[in-house]
């Protein structure tokens, strides 16, 4: 899940497009896989254009909803991406995206589990430890958090250092064995393995070391802070893995 200040406000689709679009959800079920990805990119174009958000209900190939609650996310490359990192740490940086894919990476699979319900299996995601860059940024003795911005002006999320220091929490930069497009958040989104997908921040711009928590996005809406599958925001599914 996302959200975002467009940089250039995107017009609703009109009825036309969401009935194909609906059309689409149905055969995408049904698909085979060479479809699926055409499918799905379908599906994150029209909803990068839909403020209403019903094309997050549909169904794709791919098993994934595309959530949004701006009508685009402004769209960023190799040329004019950057990562900061401040905060509590004595040594701020920003990463350019060569920066990023210069450093070590981990490879993870695990399911991706939505708070709303749906699940996709063995999703594969890659990037560099989010531990990684706290530990090159120098964290100060004083910090106890980490609140994530992102580059589309209005989504954040948080974690506390425990937590940003799991070898299961990414900056990721691939995903599904590709470089992560657009509307999957990239180029760089934030990837926490155990916990339901809306943690996992997508369009990520800012790292930033803070003394507490702040509630993200969501959480200001009545989502769980800490949000481990299976154990919060009243839902009881299976851990991913």
């Amino acid at each position: 899940m996302n959200s975002g200040q467009p940089e250039d406000t995107g017009r609703p689709i009109g009825r036309r497009v969401l009935l194909a679009t609906l059309g689409l959800g149905a055969l995408g079920v049904a698909a085979a896989p060479t479809l699926q990805g055409g499918l799905e990119s379908f599906l994150g174009s029209a909803a990068d254009k839909d403020p209403t958000g019903l094309t997050g209900l549909l169904p794709n190939g791919g098993g994934f909803r595309y959530y949004s609650v701006a009508s685009s996310v402004p769209r960023k490359n190799a040329t004019s991406y950057r990562l900061t990192v401040d905060g509590l740490v004595d040594r701020p940086r920003a990463y350019t995206l060569a920066d990023l894919r210069a450093l070590p990476r981990t490879r993870l699979v695990r399911d991706v589990q939505c708070v709303t319900g749906w699940r996709v299996p063995d999703t594969p995601f890659e990037g560099v430890r989010l531990s990684r860059l706290l530990d090159a940024a120098g964290v100060r003795p004083a910090a106890g958090a980490v609140r994530f911005t992102c580059f589309d002006g209005a989504y954040s999320e948080s974690l506390t250092l425990d937590q940003a220091r799991r070898a299961d929490v990414l900056v990721a930069l691939r995903m599904q064995d590709e470089d992560l497009g657009h509307t999957h958040g990239g180029p760089v989104r934030l990837y926490v393995a155990p916990m339901y997908f809306y943690k996992s921040a997508k369009w990520l711009s800012g790292i930033t070391v803070t003394e507490e928590v702040r509630p993200g996005y969501w959480e200001e809406r009545g989502y769980d802070v800490d949000a481990w599958v299976g154990r919060s925001n009243g839902r009881d599914d299976e851990p991913t893995g």
